[in-house]
């Protein structure tokens, strides 16, 4: 970045830009993002802020700050839930399966993945749409599940040609053709690269080194030993150009045109190329590679007819590949304690968000619930409804009985109402003010049906046999309703007061009723038993 201050606008197409690019070089495009990040901070927009500390923690993973970033991507994923941005969740998911595949936890990557294409709606780019297709692809054929991974790549393939996406098709295509390559089936790798090729062909697309070596791969196995060399010589050639991913790819690159020439029978040159993959390996410290390097020398000594030196080079190798799996054993472990860590924690953060939102005695939704939840519903849907609900008489109960007998009543009540309520408006809640007090709040439920709901369930604590916690005393609650229309402008202290009107009107009047209107302006409307004497 050039240190300008980008607008809101500006600032999110570079976000974009970030969020469908493939980096090549991570570290510079860590220090990117983390520009971007004190922009979108400095401009005030949460949104633009989540999207930057996402970018940043998926550049983190790719720098290896794996822990680091899995609680940054958590995080992200949370807030993005909870404020309904399913495409940001939708990203989230699958940095998270991307956190996985690094840390060699299959299943999980897989289920990320499918959460990250779950979440797609109309709403996601076309970039979205395809590559967290083919993302889904690819874990399903590294947890063997080819034949639907076949099915995924097909439909990102399909949804890439429609949107004439030709780069993101390549990208795809070859990544198709290395599980095919991994899973042992060379003939259905094969025809999954001509297609790639003949696709490149059509649109003007220059196969990039990383490109070019699963072709060259799949031309070994299949004993295209020819075609193999020039492939891998063109690779090389275009890495050297500036065709730069990463500096141990070339390691690689010179393996695999080490195993052509060897299928040649141009040991010499197998050895030569062999040798610069040795050398880059330990410069670079390239352990996985140079398991490989030990495995391949012993091929060469015995195409060359040394047996003795194939032998002792074999049992390098395969002491050299037991170290490494060991390492990566313990490398997956604890990258897999930290995830673990991270989730527990996470979880645990959960559960004591919600117990700090519930009410310990009847387990119904809190005061603190209420003051978090209450506001959003008010300010849009203007059909919403509330009512306060009080027990009648309840001080009696404690002083009579017991308090503990209170505390039964209490809970009994607790269940009738949240029972009832959600019998009547599945997506209402119920809530425990304090004391006697309840919350009743009723979504898209305007107040004549509101008020004929709540008086049903007034009749059945009425009617609700009571005699196993207090005997013969009558258990009643009075109830006091209000509506979102009722106040101006709307808002929760307004709403709890025109409710608390009514539910005092409703204690007047003799309780055990129903009270909706406000009674500074009109009279109540009263829904009670009839008496016999009436």
């Amino acid at each position: 970045m050039d240190g300008s201050v980008l607008g809101a606008e500006e600032l999110s197409a570079a976000l974009l830009a970030m969020e469908e690019q493939f980096v090549s070089d991570a570290t510079a495009a860590l220090a990117a993002a983390v520009d971007l990040e004190r922009q979108a901070t400095l401009s005030g927009d949460e949104g633009l802020v989540m999207r930057a500390r996402l970018c940043r923690a998926r550049m983190n993973v790719r720098t290896g700050e794996i822990t680091a970033a899995a609680r940054e991507i958590y995080a992200i994923q949370q807030w993005a839930a909870e404020h309904g941005d399913r495409l940001l969740e939708s990203r989230t998911h699958a940095a998270a399966a991307s956190v996985h595949q690094y840390s060699g936890d299959a299943a999980k990557r897989l289920e990320h993945s499918l959460s990250a294409v779950e979440l797609l709606d109309e709403t996601a780019t076309h970039f979205m749409q395809i590559w967290h297709r083919a993302r889904l692809a690819d874990a399903l054929a590294e947890t063997g599940e080819m034949d639907s991974a076949r099915l995924r790549y097909r439909q990102a393939e399909d949804l890439a040609k429609r949107r004439q996406q030709w780069e993101l098709l390549r990208i795809l295509l070859n990544n198709w053709a290395y599980y095919e390559f991994e899973s042992g089936d060379v003939a259905q790798a094969r025809e999954v690269i001509d297609r790639m090729i003949g696709h490149a062909e059509t649109h003007g697309l220059e196969l990039d080194p990383p490109t070019l070596h699963t072709v060259g791969e799949v031309q070994v196995a299949g004993g295209e030993f020819a075609a193999a060399e020039q492939t891998m010589l063109t690779c090389i050639a275009r890495y050297a150009a500036g065709f730069v991913e990463h500096v141990a790819d070339l390691a690689s690159y010179r393996l695999t045109l080490a195993r052509a020439q060897r299928g040649l029978g141009d040991v010499v040159g197998a050895q030569e190329s062999l040798d610069a993959c040795r050398e880059l390996c330990i410069e670079l410290e390239l352990p996985a590679i140079l398991v490989q390097v030990h495995e391949e020398q012993a091929n060469l000594y015995a195409a060359r007819g040394d047996h003795a030196s194939a032998f002792t080079e074999l049992k390098t190798f395969i002491a050299a590949r037991e170290s490494l799996r060991s390492q990566e054993r313990e490398a997956q472990a604890q990258a897999r304690q930290a995830m673990l860590e991270t989730t527990e924690a996470r979880e645990q953060a959960e559960r004591f968000r919600e117990q700090a939102r519930r009410d310990p005695l009847t387990g119904l939704r809190n005061r603190r619930f209420v003051d978090e939840e209450l506001p959003v519903l008010i300010a849009r849907d203007p059909r919403l409804s509330v009512a306060v609900a009080d027990i009648d008489h309840f001080k009696r109960i404690n002083d009579m009985l017991s308090h503990d007998t209170g505390d039964q009543v209490l809970v009994r009540i607790a269940k009738l109402l949240e029972t009832g309520l959600a019998a009547a408006v599945p997506h209402g809640f119920v809530a425990r003010l304090g004391g006697e007090e309840f919350l009743l709040v009723l979504p898209a439920t305007p107040v004549p049906v509101a008020t004929g709901a709540l008086d049903r369930l007034r009749q059945d604590i009425s009617a609700h046999h009571w005699h196993d916690i207090i005997g013969d005393l009558p258990v009643t609650i009075s109830v006091g309703v209000a509506g979102i229309s009722e106040t101006s402008p709307p808002s929760q202290s307004a709403v709890l007061a025109t409710a608390d009107r009514n539910l005092y009107a409703a204690k007047r009047e003799g309780r055990n009723r129903v009270i909706a209107g406000t009674p500074r302006e009109r009279l109540p409307r009263v829904y009670r038993d009839r008496d016999v004497s009436e």
